[in-house]
């Protein structure tokens, strides 16, 4: 048998078993109100303390996580790990330094031995130290962000499959049921970074996409068994189908490919043709993305012509799904002429998410992108840490209220949560202590996170409105053409198991939190 027709069937085989299981146990179409408004009222008497409101929300059952980089997902902590067990060493400018080097330097032994130089690493490695004053004077969030990339870049090469258990893992941990995770295979990046730097304009285009065409197949075969073999070690690693598989071997996951805007021309088109031609090919990828920094001299010259890329492969490759990152600008960042258009030249260009969006007031006719986006059924991936780090948009200055306002789908996520030391959990804290949200805003949250992503299937919603079945699924879950619709879609039943746990979740609060005075 054909590994292709080998993973169909088991990928078969899986569905039907968790869908006898699924329901097996579910009677109703969708959680009662009596658990929801019990719910909110303990939202409500625990959100005034961290911790309790942590405990809660840790536990709150969640969709997906829409907006997270596998290369950002590990920490420092994690990095210098993996660098220490591959004999690397610190120089006293902090820089990591591979084998052969001094042993005093080891970082086993600078861990081991010199605590205080090992939390310079680590805060060295990420935004730790910046969160808490330690060189905000000599460098922006913005800075210190993106430099930490460059800065464990040499640990990186071999280490795909322990960060990808850290992004499972850690996902699991936050309650999630999904996690598209943005991740390009190391075949991949070599194929990009190998693509002449030839001038290229959007007349240019079809001339050098079927120059593109003759390397391309071979390069996105390389990337398919590259994750064959890493997808295969995880599982392997984590005891996933054994008796004692850990809970992130039940987390769903799909992946994204990202293109590079910050490159040159012909660099960031192979690297959009080859993102796209990969999620064509391989069901694992369910979309495209285009990363690095938006405010980057590159990146903004030539923003239009990207834009122009994008809709060219559309053309192309008509299947695949196209979220962008676009707005993640501040004023002052760029000049305001800068601020004025972005997002809405991505919507002309296919996007049907937006990631970050925090320009989006500053934009020409702001009001008629959102009544746009509410319109066309455009999500908008907030990330409310990564946005307060690198651009300092925090509490009131966000748009999370504007787009809510307008209407516009909003999902919450990570972006990337080891540099920036948070979890979905805690983004789900900052949208309610900072932004004002309540339990039953973070479960339309929550729901749209997997309305929106690109999982495939028809929804178990009506009209993209989460919470409103559609009339296959209005008499229950079990009932025969609800049993059919769950049976051929994935995102159906995905859904599904989200509604199965926010009823369980809410019917067990009590044991989750106990009355005050201890007496629950």
């Amino acid at each position: 048998m054909k590994p292709g027709l080998r993973r169909a069937l088991a990928r078969g085989l899986a569905a039907a078993a968790v869908l006898a299981a699924m329901l097996a146990s579910v009677s109703v179409a969708h959680a009662d109100a009596a658990g929801e408004a019990k719910a909110s009222a303990l939202f409500d008497e625990l959100s005034g303390n961290a911790a309790m409101l942590r405990l809660f929300l840790q536990a709150m059952p969640k969709g997906g996580d829409l907006h997270n980089h596998l290369g950002g997902t590990p920490s420092a902590e994690d990095w210098l790990d993996w660098a220490g067990k591959a004999g690397f060493c610190a120089g006293s400018d902090l820089k990591l330094l591979p084998p052969p080097c001094a042993d005093a330097d080891r970082i086993t032994r600078i861990a081991a031995e010199r605590p205080f130089d090992y939390a310079r690493l680590v805060d060295h490695l990420g935004t730790r130290g910046w969160q808490k004053g330690i060189g905000r004077d000599e460098v922006s969030g913005h800075t210190q962000f993106f430099i930490s990339f460059e800065r464990f870049g040499p640990v990186a090469p071999g280490h795909t499959v322990p960060a990808m258990e850290v992004a499972l893992r850690t996902s699991a941990g936050d309650s999630a049921t999904y996690l598209e995770l943005m991740h390009n295979p190391d075949a991949m990046m070599a194929y990009i970074l190998a693509a002449p730097d030839v001038p290229l304009d959007e007349t240019g285009l079809e001339a050098r996409y079927a120059q593109e065409l003759a390397g391309l197949a071979p390069a996105i075969a390389k990337a398919r068994a590259e994750l064959d073999r890493d997808e295969k070690q995880v599982r392997a690693d984590m005891g996933c189908g054994t008796s004692s598989a850990e809970a992130a071997c039940g987390l769903a996951v799909h992946y994204l490919a990202s293109a590079f805007r910050a490159l040159p021309p012909a660099q960031v088109f192979r690297s959009l043709i080859a993102s796209f031609a990969l999620a064509d090919a391989d069901p694992r990828y369910v979309g495209v993305n285009i990363v690095q920094p938006e405010d980057w001299p590159v990146s903004m010259r030539d923003y239009d012509l990207h834009m122009a890329m994008f809709r060219f492969l559309e053309g192309k490759y008509p299947r695949v799904h196209r979220t962008m990152h676009a707005g993640e600008l501040a004023f002052g960042l760029v000049p305001p002429a800068g601020i004025r258009n972005h997002m809405r030249k991505a919507l002309d260009a296919g996007a049907e998410r937006i990631g970050h969006g925090v320009a989006i007031a500053y934009e020409d006719d702001a009001a008629g992108t959102l009544r746009r986006m509410a319109r066309d059924h455009v999500a908008v991936e907030i990330n409310l840490s990564s946005n307060d780090v690198i651009l300092g948009v925090r509490g009131g200055e966000h748009p999370i209220q504007l787009y809510r306002r307008f209407g516009v789908p909003v999902t919450l996520s990570t972006d990337d949560q080891g540099i920036l030391r948070t979890d979905l959990t805690q983004e789900y804290m900052r949208a309610a202590r900072e932004q004002g949200l309540h339990y039953a805003d973070l479960k339309q949250v929550t729901r749209a996170s997997l309305e929106f992503a690109f999982v495939p299937g028809e929804s178990l919603w009506r009209g993209r409105v989460p919470g409103e079945p559609v009339a296959a699924c209005t008499a229950g879950f079990d009932a025969a053409p609800c049993r059919a619709l769950l049976a051929r879609s994935e995102k159906a039943r995905l859904q599904v198991t989200l509604e199965q746990r926010l009823d369980a979740f809410e019917q067990g609060l009590d044991r989750l939190m106990p009355a005050p005075g201890g007496k629950g």
